[in-house]
């Protein structure tokens, strides 16, 4: 059964307004952020109506209810990656998870056998790739600078893919650890993490994938993965702003050190010295984003029901459909695979002779919301020489239609400036 995106819109009341004079909003930038269904607008409502207090403080009913609500959304998210809720850890965002690996492996333990993997110095080396997403490259770019250690990457391809040929020799002994996008956020790319992972699991090297573009738009399961970490963004998928998750694997996670440091992660404290919580409680310190991981929970209910399989599905007919109608315009230039085979739902091009920013403001006029720039991501802009793309980043409540105001769009803008 396929998704009924026009029936799922009454679901998002902001995708009911109106914009620039009465157009209907057409919604093309949720690789940015995805809009909010009711159900989780309601769930958060609902806790600060009913149930708000601090979980994990207190013997009142409040707090007792807090903490119920707050850990059955851990396990409501651990379920929908195949998780238990141990490894799951809450954060911010998936930068945050990101940069909590990032440190732990500049500030590892001294024992232990998990703790000897998180240690980084001069002669290791961490791998990334040229599509990465500044938040899955800048942290090991300070990790390196911190320890000494060498950071590589893998090239793209002219179609957009990630080059691969010399994986052997960048995947190597001296290797710790490899981060790499699940999702490219501007290429639309879904990397072969089999055989990456594979090759770091022969080198004994950790990997760590950015999960932020992968984890709203197809089914993930971390035990089929075979990876150390996952991170990703609950504002992406459905659900609020400030909540995030790092995932990892148990042992990992009680050989990393606190990020983070206060209330809520502690045992014992004494003037002389204090002694931490096991995982995940170690890595939230202070007062925990409690309707923000409710609202995410309700977030993995509504995209459970619906079926990941078929967000998956829905979002493919819709890049194909874009692929086509944006490849039959004179002078765009799509960057990115022209097909939909291990590709996601971020499309990304240029129009001949007008900036990036100028179409945007063109489709904005039009109703159209998309991203303009570099997309967090520079380094691809200056692999195939461009200052900039127009992004169009779809989910399960945009339709064909959408698609095609997106089309008129940029050919409205290209009689606008004249370039055709």
């Amino acid at each position: 059964m396929t998704l009924l995106p026009e029936e799922l819109k009454k679901d998002f009341p902001l995708l009911q307004r109106t914009v620039r004079g009465g157009r209907d909003l057409v919604y093309l930038d949720s690789g940015a952020t995805s809009q909010k269904p009711v159900r989780v607008l309601d769930a958060e409502r609902e806790f600060y109506e009913r149930h708000n207090a601090a979980p994990h403080r207190g013997a009142h009913l409040l707090a007792e209810e807090a903490t119920g609500r707050y850990e059955d959304a851990r396990a409501t998210i651990a379920t929908f990656i195949g998780a238990v809720p141990g490894e799951l850890v809450f954060t911010k965002n998936a930068t945050e998870g990101i940069n909590l690996v990032a440190y732990a492996m500049s500030n590892a333990a001294t024992s232990g056998p998990e703790s000897e993997r998180f240690k980084v110095g001069p002669g290791d080396e961490i791998v990334v790739s040229e599509m990465e997403h500044h938040a899955n490259l800048v942290p090991w770019q300070q990790l390196c600078q911190r320890t000494g250690a060498t950071l590589r990457w893998f090239g793209i391809t002219d179609e957009g893919r990630l080059d691969l040929e010399h994986l052997d020799e960048i995947i190597n002994e001296r290797t710790r650890l490899v981060a790499l996008t699940h999702q490219s956020n501007v290429l639309g790319t879904v990397p072969p993490i089999d055989l990456i992972t594979a090759r770091a699991r022969q080198v004994g090297a950790l990997v760590l994938l950015d999960g932020a573009q992968s984890v709203p738009h197809q089914p993930v399961d971390v035990a089929a993965l075979g990876v150390d970490f996952l991170a990703f963004s609950g504002h992406k998928m459905l659900g609020p702003t400030g909540i995030g998750v790092l995932w990892a694997r148990r042992e990992l996670l009680e050989a990393m050190p606190p990020f983070i440091t206060g209330g809520s992660m502690i045992e014992v404290v004494r003037m002389e010295g204090s002694t931490f919580m096991p995982p995940p409680q170690r890595f939230e310190a202070g007062v925990p984003m409690t309707a923000q991981a409710i609202g995410l929970g309700a977030a993995c209910d509504y995209l459970t029901e619906l079926g990941m399989d078929r967000v998956h599905a829905h979002e493919e007919a819709l890049v194909a459909y874009s692929l086509e109608r944006l490849g039959e315009i004179p002078g765009v230039r799509l960057i990115g695979p022209l097909s939909t085979d291990a590709r996601g739902g971020a499309v990304s091009f240029t129009v001949d002779d007008i900036h990036p920013h100028d179409v945007g403001q063109v489709l904005d006029e039009l109703g159209v919301a998309i991203r303009v720039g570099h997309h967090c991501a520079w380094p691809i802009c200056r692999r195939f020489n461009i200052p900039a793309t127009t992004r169009a980043t779809f989910y399960l409540y945009n339709t064909l239609a959408d698609v095609d105001a997106l089309a008129d769009g940029v050919r409205h803008a290209q009689k606008f400036f004249g370039t055709h």
